[in-house]
């Protein structure tokens, strides 16, 4: 079960990334992948990448911002 959630975490958080350019409403959709990406890593104990989804969002979130 933790994989596939990982498969759809990470699926959705590249569409919305391919998607930004149709608005600010796709970027933070793009964080909320990132933060689903980031929660995967923590399960599955890959924490390196969940580390690295959490400051994935955090730069989304302010481009979001300054959007």
């Amino acid at each position: 079960m933790i994989t596939l959630y990982g498969v759809v975490a990470v699926t959705f958080m590249m569409l919305m990334y391919a998607l930004e350019r149709r608005g600010r409403r796709f970027i933070a959709a793009f964080a909320l992948g990132c933060v689903l990406s980031s929660v995967y890593g923590f399960l599955s104990g890959a924490w390196p990448f969940g580390v690295v989804e959490a400051l994935w969002a955090l730069v989304a979130l302010r481009r979001f911002r300054d959007a």
